[in-house]
């Protein structure tokens, strides 16, 4: 999908070479987040996109830090709910909690246990789809909720990385890719 506001938000990601470690193409949102209006087009090009899929959510769920960024933006414009993913400890309540691997170890993320009412239907949202496993395991919290996850949104997705493939068979759907 090629138009003017995908064009625009691909030029102002700033791609950083070799960070965090040599080797690597960092691309950076905060250009984006920086841009006057460019946010609000990518909460309202989300919210376009998502009713062309048919995804039609009861919440929105965000994984720390940057799906705190996109995601209560794209609940209030849907008119639901937003539901955080924390790293562990971070949250006041009673929660469930999920482990999962990455590259160097392991990492865990909780989301409260009430956060969630079975039978609702949800979509995942980040800023970047890379390997997969951040929102593998908001995925997984989600289910383990009883919910079900109608997609997973990106702003960036990473080709090459196989993130996509991880998520299966839960949708993904990204606004612009870049290689690995």
């Amino acid at each position: 999908m090629s138009d003017e506001f995908l064009q625009s938000l691909r030029d102002t990601v700033r791609t950083v070479p070799d960070f965090p470690i040599e080797g690597i193409m960092f691309r950076d949102i905060t250009p984006v987040l920086g841009d006057p209006g460019l946010l609000s087009r990518v909460t309202n090009r989300f919210a376009e996109d998502m009713g062309g899929l048919g995804w039609r959510p009861d919440a929105v769920v965000g994984p720390e830090a940057r799906g705190f960024i996109f995601g209560p933006l794209l609940a209030a414009k849907l008119g639901v709910g937003f539901i955080p993913v924390r790293r562990s400890g971070k949250l006041p309540a009673s929660t469930r909690q999920v482990e999962y691997n990455l590259e160097y170890g392991t990492n865990s993320l909780e989301m409260h246990d009430d956060a969630i009412s079975p039978g609702q239907r949800i979509v995942v949202i980040d800023d970047l789809l890379a390997t997969g496993g951040t929102v593998a395991a908001c995925v997984e919290l989600t289910e383990a909720a009883g919910a079900e996850v109608v997609g997973s949104l990106f702003v960036i997705e990473l080709i090459g990385l196989g993130g996509r493939e991880r998520l299966a068979p839960t949708p993904v759907h990204a606004l612009v890719e870049f290689p690995a």
